[in-house]
């Protein structure tokens, strides 16, 4: 504290209040306020978005859409809630004596972002809370159908691993192939299978593996080996469709979530300004009007 000395010898103290400049009762009723409007409008959402997916083929709404309209809902989200909890943390508080007007101003700016900051922080840790749970339950959905898989596997591929078990085979492939074909069906089935796999881990199949399983489909099925070796083009076009398609299915995805981020980062910007700014403007609708206490002279 600084003291002066006035020009007729007065000593001038300066007045400091005992009150602290922060009023926590406001900053929680807004925030409170935020975050009721935040849940019952991504509840809304929710209800809206579920509209937009429907498990019938060609019926639902490309992923990229759904994306970005999630993303355009929580922008729009935070900037209603933030704006409702801001304009009443600065309705709410009491009204600052003696204060000047620009420290009133950055007391109310102040007021609402901190009172934007909690109820960002609760909605935050309540979605973090369900996308776990929701995580959880997938990755133990994902556990099962990989034990399910292993299982599966093992009664086609044994114990050994892959590239094991296919170079094994290429090194005992028999010079007559369409005998052994025709005499083992578990036996062809199973090494095609090993044949595909490799071919899916490689990118692609070797012209001696195709050659041979043109003649395995020739053996099991009557075809000529012509015929054959057409069949097998044709799946193996098929099975590069399918992995150029789940390529586009994830970049679509990537690009979604990276959309969605951005959106989501700058609607959290926009709406600590909105918030601040929402309080001031409260801050000053409360001031504006003063109570005035008439007292008769003596």
């Amino acid at each position: 504290m600084s003291v002066s000395m006035t020009d007729s010898g007065e000593i001038a103290t300066p007045v400091e209040s005992s009150k602290s400049a922060m009023t926590w009762g406001p900053i929680f009723g807004g925030a409170a306020a935020a975050i009721g409007v935040t849940l019952i409008l991504l509840l809304l959402g929710s209800g809206v978005g579920l509209t937009m997916v429907s498990p019938w083929s060609g019926q639902s709404s490309s992923l990229g859409t759904v994306g970005v309209t999630a993303a355009i809902w929580l922008v729009v989200v935070q900037w209603l809630s933030s704006g409702l909890g801001g304009y009443i943390t600065g309705r709410l508080r009491t009204k600052w004596a003696a204060v000047h007007t620009d420290e009133v101003f950055f007391r109310d700016t102040a007021h609402g972002f901190i009172s934007w900051a909690l109820a960002t922080i609760f909605v935050a840790g309540f979605l973090a809370s369900s996308l776990t749970s929701l995580a959880g339950a997938g990755a133990q959905a994902v556990g099962s159908a990989a034990t399910a898989a292993g299982t599966a596997a093992s009664s086609t591929v044994s114990t050994a691993d892959l590239p094991t078990a296919y170079f094994t085979d290429a090194l005992l492939r028999p010079e007559q192939a369409r005998t052994g074909a025709t005499s083992d069906d578990t036996a062809a089935t199973a090494e095609v299978s090993r044949i595909l796999l490799n071919g899916a881990v490689a990118g692609q199949i070797p012209d001696d593996d195709k050659a041979y399983l043109a003649t395995i489909v020739s053996a099991r099925t009557g075809l000529s080996e012509a015929d054959a070796r057409t069949r097998v083009d044709t799946v193996l076009k098929r099975i590069d469709d399918a992995k150029v398609a789940a390529q586009k299915a994830a970049d679509e995805a990537r690009k979604a979530a990276s959309t969605t981020a951005l959106l989501g980062a700058l609607s959290l910007l926009i709406g600590a300004f909105i918030a601040s700014a929402a309080a001031a403007f409260g801050g000053s609708q409360r001031d504006e009007e003063e109570d005035l206490l008439v007292k008769a002279r003596i």
